[in-house]
């Protein structure tokens, strides 16, 4: 059934993949001048909601050459490969396929990037400084980075076209951004793959502090889940599903000490902040992704040459800004 699947999707989108792998393939012979001796790529198709996209995996799982890669069919069904932090919209579609039109005045729903599947521990990243800003399995000091605490038990991403700015100082935290994609933990039931997109709702953020850095951690749910008619707002995952809060909390708060390093702190009284608090938060890191975008960059992050070819950031930008609240920071001015 698999195979039957993946010959499916591979159809659809034609040579034109084959030509990207190929083009690929020599960029990598170009740049190692060995021969490559990988095994084949694994394919697998990913839902990227009211689309299909096809998964590339290049490389060894568990080398540093490994990474992921989405591929798209454009509007003359050619197949291009998308950046998961450009090209994929902020904002998702109101409704999932299977449910009714979401009333006007919902809250937004938002394309959650999986990075990290849940009960699994490679520290799996959206790559910001490449080309097209693959996922990449983290590094430090040459050695690839895995949870020593254990598995992470919810699905670990980030939200697209969003940013956490190093040079803004947040008065929430009293500490500058990470200078990364805002991070999202997804609490639905099933497992998300690496690279796969999923619409999700907003409900609610923690702030914490992790090396000196803001590093705020947005609490969601797959808008196709089980769960997600019932939850709206972080009281409700503390009414439904209680503790589910406080693991997250204490993850974060324990996850480096095995690499000997002190406990994470939160701000805000450590309290996870309601739905309309993490709105705030997603709109100020997607203002931030778009003065990057003007400023022309910052250390080495990769961007789009063409700011005007990424689809739908008007949109983004238009709904973010009329229908989400500013954040109390901000709001305070």
């Amino acid at each position: 059934m698999r195979e039957s699947t993946l010959q499916i999707a591979l159809a659809a989108l034609g040579i034109s993949v084959i030509g990207l792998l190929i083009e690929l393939k020599k960029r990598d012979n170009k740049k190692n001048k060995v021969k490559d001796n990988d095994p084949p790529i694994p394919k697998r198709q990913a839902s990227i909601r009211r689309y299909e996209a096809l998964i590339l995996e290049r490389g060894s799982v568990g080398s540093k050459d490994y990474r992921v890669h989405v591929l798209q069919k454009d509007t003359s069904q050619r197949a291009r490969e998308l950046s998961l932090w450009h090209d994929v919209p902020l904002v998702a579609p109101s409704a999932p396929s299977s449910a009714p039109a979401s009333p006007r005045n919902a809250p937004p729903l938002f394309n959650f990037v999986c990075e990290i599947p849940k009960c699994t521990r490679k520290k799996f990243e959206v790559a910001t400084d490449e080309t097209k800003c693959p996922i990449k399995q983290d590094e430090k000091k040459g050695v690839l980075r895995e949870f020593k605490k254990g598995d992470i038990f919810f699905n670990y991403g980030c939200f697209p076209r969003t940013w956490e700015d190093p040079r803004h100082v947040s008065k929430d935290t009293g500490y500058p951004g990470d200078n990364d994609p805002l991070d999202v933990c997804e609490i639905g039931i099933r497992q998300i793959g690496t690279g796969q997109v999923r619409a999700v709702k907003v409900l609610g953020v923690l702030a914490m502090i992790d090396d000196d850095e803001t590093d705020w951690k947005v609490v969601a749910i797959d808008v196709d889940d089980r769960w997600a008619p019932e939850l709206n707002d972080v009281e409700d995952v503390e009414r439904l599903l209680p503790g589910t809060i406080s693991f997250i909390r204490e993850w974060f708060r324990t996850y480096k000490i095995p690499d000997g390093k002190p406990p994470n702190k939160f701000a805000l009284e450590e309290r996870c902040m309601p739905r309309a608090y993490a709105h705030g938060v997603i709109r100020d890191t997607h203002a931030a992704y778009r003065d990057l975008l003007a400023s022309g960059g910052h250390e080495g992050l990769h961007l789009p040459a063409d700011i005007s070819s990424l689809t739908g950031l008007a949109r983004d930008s238009e709904i973010v800004d009329r229908r989400l609240p500013l954040s109390p920071a901000k709001a305070t001015l």
